[in-house]
């Protein structure tokens, strides 16, 4: 696979295909992606999210805008089954990158595009961030129902997409092995949101012509929330007519089992704001390990609530070994997660830490079409190969210095 993308979306992609086994060069512009230089603690342009989002892959520094960069690029698309990229339609065609230029040189090839917006709009060609996405679609605005829009805090809008990018290429892969044909996929950001809220927040508007409002009652409660305990904070979802019987049970509360606006699920939902203000009120009644254990113990859903520094020695996560260390050549002694999917017969091997940029260079240079080659080389000694004279000299620092693509 060739990943010639940056940021977020496409990467993270890529990122869950290098984990399930795939082969993926990162071409990176002489600048280098710039998610290098986010956080970057060590001053070595390894910044957390690169190193997060690119484990696994080889980086290759190529400007393609430049006519001897662009042959070394092509004939990486030559050897290779995918190539991911997440420029605009119009810069595609500019840079020869899109499918039209590139089906020609590989017609087996299955060619990715990760954009804002689906080009058979009006909005093909506008550049699109996480932020703006969230706006257009909706999701700011569920956030806090009739008050002011807010994002949600991480850019779930790149990573919803980016998973849908890694469907849609593992799903073109296994028809390619059935017709033994290439074909272009375009996967857009502002209708993969929409079609991601409309799965419950559409509602009423499911029917032509709509039958009721939009939204999800039970998401759109504002008593949907963690609550407080005698001594902290709890995350608790109660939700099947025989959880709620239960509920209601142990807290003393027989008689709401019976209650016309808690018995069904379409009762509920109806009155979601009493019944949530209700669990809020008894919640503060034991501490939260009282109810994680009285709540298990009827197969109620629980949890405490965890900061993000403090998910890293839950029991779960330690037992299961969610996390593993690498040494980084720049960066040092890093903790990563592990790809969350077990194989029965066919589990993947740990990946190699995230690149440096331009680290696999010599091996492209060296007529490495492919990672395959390019392990042959690695075994050989690239010292020897460049003795042969068939390797180009690693770039320099006014070559760092070149912008990036517009």
């Amino acid at each position: 696979m060739v990943d010639l993308s940056d940021t977020f979306m496409a990467p993270y992609a890529s990122l869950l295909l290098a984990q399930m086994g795939a082969d993926v060069v990162k071409v990176e512009l002489p600048a280098g992606d710039i998610t290098r230089q986010i956080g970057d603690f060590t001053g070595r342009a390894a910044g957390p999210i690169f190193l997060n989002t690119n484990r696994g892959k080889q980086s290759v520094v190529l400007d393609v805008r430049a006519s001897e960069d662009y042959e070394r690029f092509v004939e990486l698309i030559r050897g290779c089954d995918v190539f991911l990229h997440n420029r605009r339609p119009s810069a595609a065609a500019r840079l020869r990158i899109d499918y039209a230029t590139l089906r020609a040189v590989n017609p087996a090839l299955l060619h990715c595009s990760a954009v804002g917006f689906g080009s058979a709009g009006p909005y093909a060609d506008r550049a699109a961030y996480d932020d703006v996405i969230q706006a257009a679609c909706g999701m700011a605005a569920v956030q806090t129902g009739s008050g002011e829009p807010a994002y949600v805090r991480t850019p779930v809008a790149d990573k919803v997409t980016g998973l849908l990018v890694f469907g849609a290429i593992s799903a073109a892969l296994y028809e390619r092995g059935q017709s033994g044909q290439g074909q272009a996929l375009e996967v857009p950001m502002f209708e993969t949101m929409i079609s991601f809220l409309a799965l419950e927040q559409q509602f009423g508007f499911v029917f032509d012509p709509p039958l009721g409002t939009t939204g999800y009652s039970r998401t759109d409660s504002p008593y949907r929330r963690p609550y407080r305990t005698a001594d902290g904070l709890i995350g608790v979802v109660v939700y099947t007519d025989a959880q709620w019987r239960s509920f209601f049970e142990l807290v003393g509360r027989d008689d709401l089992a019976t209650d016309a606006r808690f018995a069904t699920m379409g009762g509920r939902t109806e009155h979601v704001d009493e019944l949530y203000r209700f669990l809020e009120d008894e919640l503060r009644a034991r501490s939260t390990a009282q109810w994680l254990e009285a709540l298990a113990d009827r197969g109620i859903p629980a949890s405490r609530v965890n900061t993000i520094a403090e998910v890293f020695s839950d029991e779960h996560v330690v037992a299961t070994g969610l996390f593993v260390t690498d040494i980084h050549p720049e960066a040092g002694r890093l903790r990563t997660a592990r790809v969350p999917v077990t194989f029965s017969r066919t589990q993947p091997d740990p990946v190699r830490p995230a690149p440096t940029l331009g680290e696999h260079d010599r091996l492209v240079r060296a007529g490495a079409s492919t990672p395959q080659r390019g392990a042959h080389l690695a075994g050989e000694g690239l010292d020897a190969v460049e003795q042969r004279g068939e390797v180009f000299p690693s770039r320099d620092e006014h070559d760092l210095a070149h912008p990036g693509i517009p």
